[in-house]
């Protein structure tokens, strides 16, 4: 199809149309006894530009088969349409579905395309029965490949680049749906599935007619770099919106499927004697709440329409027992419950607190509440973070689910606090202000001192809650990118919370954000710095004096006393003793990258000529390298014998970034105010094996002294802080040599 209005649906219907045309007219009229019948994507009606035609020509063990499927597969061959096809009888055709589970899928899918429909009829009836007679065999067998697809695969609704079919609430889990409907299991799937279908059809159509006879491979993989066209042909905004739509729709999937196969039971068996089954039994688990047969369900006597908690009371009564909440009690609640009186009643709010205490079960009942639509109408602000993406790869989760996953982490952290009900509240609402316009602290800011008062909270904890939001970066930011020696350090962020109790808050806070956030963005190495950070700023709210400037250690002293130049690792504290000179750190940070290791800290001693460099360093793939070799290295670029340059650059072009993202222009800025004696240097860049050793090199070439640099990488990107000072130790005063260490830092980097 070469109309690029067609699109959607439409496009569907006129390749299939196009499809079954040509088909019917290369086999013309056979006669009795042979059919053809399309399988899979064509036999659902689903086929896509690229898509395989998966086809059977199925007969009655006519002689003149053969002769038949020459004459219908040749002409297809040499037009170049790729097709998966087979010849068999009705009978062979059963007995490849009885022994494969991918078979016996698409033949339920079946569909007459040309011949004898007799046959058709005939192929499709007895494999829905066989289906039908064999599901007790079969569904674990079904349910293995869901389950495989979605450990491999990842899911949909989270993925920078899904896999539109074959992802966790994608196509393939549809069909498993459908074919538990052909099992006569389960209803067929309901509107919002079908919705959801076909959303991620519309989108495979567009993205193969991207790739479909272009020369590339046609993929089922929504790549980056394919999102925005794909938007555009389908009419929306951009491809945040795209990936919101498919994130919703991967979603919406994906609980249907959780929820129908957890329903799902095998044929039984007859009732021996006619005798009928026991009545269910049903456990309390809160007033008007009940479990019966796995699920949580309303009480027989339950009110929804006069009780508006209901929703919260079963909502943590699921999650404490770590139970779903039936279909149908989902149902119920969203069409009788009525709305919660503003502000919240005590009791209301303590249930919501108490939901997300219960942790991790909590997140499966928030999302149940979500695809019921409950959740949006109790908390309504939840609307704009809605299956929002973050298109990028330091983020795992969309903002709604990261922030439900980040109350979810924080829950394990209460006890650590004096407010846990502030902890948890602060976690699920801490990134509110992504789903609007503007800064999203800012933003965030405004809806929570709007939304706590409607929860029913006091004055006074809006505004602890409003002050967590503000200064929810405020912790890893400051512990990785600012000297945590410097008194003007903690000092700033006192000054900042204004409160011990906030402090406490956030450092939990900081925690769980980073926990939700994803691998990346919290090791032992993040939180020993926040810890750190924390304790001396903890230290000046309590009127003491913090600690000064850690010397450096015995051993480290004993290097100096033995000259150098010389490298010794203790775990991952890398010290180098050289002779002092210009450009030591660059040549240090380079020597360390040639072994792949990503310096995350670096801190510059001096010992009259001597200069002492402690770095703490992570190995970027694997373990860290064998330390005798590095030290070779670090000699031979100390002499000139090793050309770090050409070297980095030749490791540079052979590890760079695959993802598709796009890379931002590098920022460079300069800050004065974060320390009394240097200025701050933060350079934002796009992450590189060698690009610390480029950096260094730029301040170095300007005739500047780096003290300390803190190095802190965000997915892709880096955010670099160095604190130098200028030829008389001082901060850089002179603006002409600030703009010029700018340009130099960008060229560095361009």
């Amino acid at each position: 199809m070469t109309d690029r209005s067609v699109t959607g649906a439409a496009l569907r219907a006129a390749l299939v149309r196009l499809y079954d045309e040509q088909l019917a007219a290369l086999l013309g009229d056979p006669g009795p006894g042979i059919a053809l019948v399309a399988v899979g994507g064509l036999g659902r009606r689903e086929v896509a530009p690229g898509s395989d035609l998966d086809l059977v020509l199925v007969h009655e063990s006519r002689p003149d088969v053969a002769k038949v499927a020459d004459a219908l597969w040749y002409p297809l061959w040499d037009s170049g349409v790729s097709i998966d096809h087979s010849v068999r009888t009705v009978d062979e055709a059963l007995a490849v579905a009885a022994g494969d589970l991918k078979a016996a899928l698409g033949l339920l899918d079946a569909r007459h395309v040309a011949g004898d429909a007799s046959l058709s009829a005939t192929l499709l009836s007895r494999t829905r029965a066989a289906w039908r007679a064999g599901a007790a065999k079969r569904l674990p067998e079904l349910r293995e490949a869901v389950l495989e697809r979605a450990r491999t695969e990842g899911e949909v609704a989270f993925l920078l680049e899904p896999d539109l079919k074959s992802s966790r609430g994608g196509l393939r889990d549809v069909h498993a749906l459908q074919a538990l409907a052909a099992a006569q299991l389960t209803d067929p799937p309901h509107a919002p599935v079908r919705d959801a279908l076909d959303l991620l059809l519309d989108v495979r159509g567009e993205l193969h007619r991207r790739t479909a006879g272009s020369g590339r491979r046609v993929v089922d993989r929504l790549l980056l770099q394919e999102q925005d066209a794909v938007a555009t042909a389908l009419g929306l905004a951009d491809a945040d919106a795209l990936m919101a739509a498919v994130s919703s729709a991967g979603r919406t999937i994906a609980y249907e499927s959780d929820t129908t196969w957890r329903r799902v039971r095998p044929p039984a068996r007859r009732r021996l004697l006619g005798r009928r089954s026991a009545e269910p039994v049903r456990r309390p688990l809160a007033d008007d709440v009940v479990e019966q047969d796995g699920e949580v369900v309303l009480a027989r006597d339950a009110t929804p329409a006069t009780d508006p908690a209901l929703v919260l009371r079963v909502a943590v009564a699921a999650a404490r027992a770590d139970l779903p909440i039936a279909p149908h009690t989902l149902t119920r609640l969203a069409a009788e419950c009525p709305d919660l009186p503003v502000p919240w009643p005590g009791p209301a709010l303590d249930a919501l607190v108490r939901l997300l205490a219960a942790g991790p079960p909590a997140v499966a009942v928030m999302e149940a509440l979500d695809q019921a639509g409950l959740l949006v109408r109790l908390l309504p602000e939840w609307e704009p973070v809605r299956s929002k993406p973050q298109r990028n790869s330091y983020h795992r989760f969309t903002v709604d689910r990261h922030l439900v996953e980040a109350a979810a982490a924080a829950a394990a952290l209460t006890r650590r606090v004096s407010r846990p009900d502030l902890l948890l509240l602060g976690a699920l609402l801490h990134d509110i202000g992504k789903g609007l316009p503007g800064d999203h602290t800012e933003v965030g800011m405004r809806v929570v001192a709007e939304l706590g008062p409607r929860l029913g909270l006091p004055p006074a904890d809006v505004d602890v809650l409003v002050a967590m939001v503000e200064h929810h970066l405020l912790l890893p930011d400051v512990a990785t990118r600012r000297d945590l020696a410097d008194p003007a350090t903690a000092q700033a962020v006192a000054d900042a919370v204004g409160s011990g109790e906030v402090l406490e808050l956030l450092h939990a806070l900081t925690e769980a954000d980073s926990a939700a956030t994803g691998p990346a963005a919290w090791s032992s190495w993040k939180a020993g710095l926040v810890g750190e950070l924390v304790r001396r700023a903890q230290t000046l709210l309590a009127g003491a004096r913090p600690p000064g400037p850690l010397p450096l250690g015995e051993r480290q002293e004993q290097l100096v006393a033995a000259g150098g130049p010389l490298l010794e690792a203790d775990g991952d504290e890398v010290t180098v003793v050289a002779p002092d000179a210009p450009g030591l750190l660059s040549l240090t940070t380079g020597v360390l990258a040639l072994h792949k290791l990503d310096v995350r800290s670096a801190s510059v001693f001096s010992r009259g000529a001597t200069a002492v460099t402690v770095c703490r360093v992570e190995p970027r793939f694997g373990a860290l390298p064998d330390w005798t070799v590095v030290q070779v290295d670090l000699r031979r670029a100390l002499a000139g014998e090793l050309d770090l340059e050409a070297v980095l650059a030749s490791r540079e072009a052979a590890y760079a970034d695959r993802t598709g993202l796009p890379a931002a222009a590098p920022v460079v800025r300069l800050i004065d105010d974060a320390s009394d004696s240097a200025t701050v240097v933060e350079v934002h860049a796009a992450d590189a094996l060698g690009v610390l050793h480029r950096i260094t090199g730029a301040i170095a070439a300007a005739g500047l002294d780096v003290r300390t640099a803190h190095i802190s990488t965000l997915g892709a990107d880096v955010v670099d802080a160095f604190y130098v000072v200028g030829p008389d130790g001082g901060k850089l005063a002179d603006e002409a040599a600030r703009a010029a260490l700018r340009d130099s830092l960008l060229a560095a980097l361009g």
